[in-house]
């Protein structure tokens, strides 16, 4: 049983989060429980993320931390993907459904690396050091691109780029960086506790598949209630998924780096994400990349698979 589990984490993780949403959707007893609930999903996913991340960081070698040739294309691929898709959306005259298609697209394109990434890719044999780089990088791309190009495609009064390059990188970069400091302090100065987190770092994955099971309860509820139209917006986000996880690969794997590069481009910060959609774009628009959550971790599933066939530890 523990072996079953540990080689469907991922999957298992995904369809509890689906299941508990139908249980608190359907049974009508466990209504006065949700606000309750609510709240402490809002509370833990950060502290879920930082314990995470501080376990992964206490892995990397801070000398490690610098930029690649790889990480200056999928940098291009980012902003010239985004500035098409708001180029097409500009020139061409389109519906409403049309328009929440390709600017959900936009937001999957454009929307940094996941802060977590680096425990899946440290997962798959990666290199999570290059990996948590591009994760800074991809982060101040988009505090760069979102506020240039999204009041462009969907015009917002009062919205400067100062006020938007600061309320996206206050809603990344504490998150990102104080697990890092916590871990470099730790490692010069509380040695033992570091040991011990090391020894422990393989906990980080069960972490993020708890917190997985968290946020896939919120996509079963916006999946689930959804039309038609949502499902095609959807598979905008199914498109962009697939695309980018094939590119970050294929380019890795001209510098060595295949596993890196991919989950660098392909898994995304989808919490960001929804809230760039919501924030600056059409409401059709968030579905995108809240349906993303599913696709990166059915593709993420799938190479954790494949990892432990080729390891002969199914």
């Amino acid at each position: 049983m523990l072996k079953f589990i540990k080689n469907w984490t991922l999957p298992l993780a995904m369809l509890i989060g689906t299941l508990a949403y139908l249980l608190f959707a359907k049974w009508s007893l466990l209504a006065p429980a949700k606000p309750y609930l609510h709240s402490f999903v809002s509370f833990i996913t950060p502290w879920l993320i930082f314990a995470q991340l501080l376990l992964t960081f206490c892995k990397i070698d801070v000398k490690e931390l610098k930029p690649k040739r790889w990480h200056f294309w999928l940098l291009m691929i980012q902003a010239l993907s985004c500035a098409l898709a708001a180029g097409i959306l500009l020139c061409v005259p389109m519906g409403e459904l049309s328009t929440g298609i390709w600017q959900g697209m936009m937001v999957c394109l454009i929307c940094p690396t996941a802060t977590a990434a680096a425990v899946i890719t440290g997962k798959l044999g990666g290199n999570a050091a290059t990996l948590t780089t591009y994760t800074l990088l991809s982060n101040l791309l988009g505090a760069v691109m979102v506020p240039l190009v999204f009041p462009l495609v969907e015009p917002h009064e009062g919205l400067t780029f100062w006020i938007a390059f600061l309320k996206i990188l206050s809603r990344v970069f504490p998150l990102l960086l104080a697990p890092l400091f916590v871990a470099l302090f730790l490692k010069h100065y509380v040695r033992n506790i570091h040991r011990w987190l090391m020894e422990h770092s393989g906990v980080a994955f069960y972490i993020w598949a708890f917190a997985l099971a968290l946020v896939m309860g919120q996509t079963a509820r916006s999946l689930i209630n959804s039309d038609i139209s949502a499902w095609l917006v959807a598979l905008g986000g199914l498109f962009t998924c697939v695309v980018q996880f094939f590119f970050g690969k294929r380019i890795g794997s001209a510098y060595n780096d295949r596993i890196s590069a991919g989950q660098a481009l392909g898994q995304k910060n989808t919490v960001l994400a929804i809230w760039m959609a919501s924030a600056y774009l059409h409401p059709l628009a968030t579905i995108a990349p809240g349906s993303y959550v599913l696709w990166q971790n059915i593709i993420n599933s799938y190479q954790l698979w494949k990892k432990r066939k080729r390891e002969n530890l199914i």
